[in-house]
């Protein structure tokens, strides 16, 4: 076996048994979410069957259900698992909006729904999870939750409108880029972890405050990663091609650092590729990225933001959630896919 085909496989390994700690919430939130994009549009159906039967880590639903259960878990049941389910569906929304705007025609090896069906009915498929997600979460009539929720999804969209912006941008900052990253991706794992200790805690400040600052950094690690896993990963892992971000003019942590710290050459190759956001020099840049230190900087970065999330739980109870929240740490820094 290959070896990143073996660390792969250890890394799926951790993550279940993380699952398996949840395992009758998590499968009762995936029936639920089933159950909750059922439409009498048969088209709608056909899209959101399509995306959530595609799967993915379901890493944020988790994530909310093992701080629940980490605090003590919610009284209902059924709240904690509607809550998780509303999070999974505000993430796959924005994977459909994000799809059409970056022409993608391949997520988690199969085809994206917008190479299937279009952009106009992939991003209405996408508006309809978001509006599914709020009908559910009105029935629950929790207004700090759906406080938490309004907040998270307009900061998701702020950060979608940066990421835009600085398309092809040479001379995007980290620390613009840190804010990017936050915005899109790290708020809706806050989100999961601070709702999580929500339902728990009746919102008591001290518990939700640590809750979502371990979501912040685990999100921010997580997106690192994910932006590394564009030059170094195996596509077959990824269910995604190499060298998608450089493809799309999207400027990430590996390049910048290379334009900052690289050769006059190494410079030169990044931002030509940048310029041109196509995949011919894609083997070009990945040398420069690895010969400037890009990419171990980036992991380096990552590492030191799950080190964050790891002490941002330190002011909870210890128990086998609180250590497989510590574990979730590794396999975002360590995951190969």
């Amino acid at each position: 076996m290959p070896a990143t085909e073996n660390a792969a496989t250890k890394n799926q390994t951790s993550l279940t048994s993380i699952r398996d700690l949840v395992k009758e919430d998590f499968d009762a939130v995936d029936a639920l979410m089933f159950t909750e994009i059922a439409s009498e549009i048969p088209l709608l159906n056909e899209i959101t069957l399509h995306v959530v039967k595609s799967g993915g880590k379901r890493l944020r639903p988790l994530l909310l259900l093992l701080m629940n259960r980490l605090l003590g878990g919610s009284h209902e049941k059924r709240e904690r698992h509607e809550l998780a389910a509303i999070i999974e569906f505000i993430h796959t929304a924005t994977l459909l909006h994000d799809d059409v705007i970056d022409e993608s025609s391949k997520r988690r090896n199969q085809p994206t729904a917008n190479a299937l069906w279009g952009d106009a009915a992939s991003v209405l498929a996408g508006d309809f999870l978001y509006s599914r997600a709020f009908q559910i979460l009105a029935r629950r009539n929790n207004i700090p939750v759906m406080t938490v929720l309004a907040n998270t999804t307009n900061r998701i969209s702020e950060g979608e409108i940066q990421q835009l912006v600085n398309i092809g941008n040479n001379n995007l900052s980290e620390r613009d880029y840190r804010l990017m990253i936050q915005r899109k991706t790290a708020e809706l794992y806050s989100a999961a972890t601070k709702i999580g200790a929500m339902l728990a805690t009746h919102n008591d400040r001290h518990y939700c405050d640590a809750a979502a600052q371990y979501g912040l950094h685990l999100g921010i690690a997580f997106q690192m990663i994910d932006d590394l896993l564009d030059y170094t990963a195996d596509s077959g892992l990824t269910g995604k091609n190499l060298g998608d971000d450089l493809a799309e003019g999207k400027v990430t942590l590996p390049l910048i650092y290379t334009l900052h710290h690289g050769t006059k050459q190494q410079q030169h190759v990044v931002r030509q590729a940048i310029k041109t956001q196509g995949r011919e020099a894609i083997e070009q840049v990945i040398d420069a990225i690895i010969a400037s230190k890009g990419c171990e900087y980036t992991l380096n970065c990552a590492k030191q933001e799950a080190v964050k999330a790891e002490e941002s739980l330190k002011p909870l109870p210890k128990n086998i959630y609180h250590d497989a929240l510590l574990n979730v740490c590794e396999f975002v820094v360590t995951r190969q896919y």
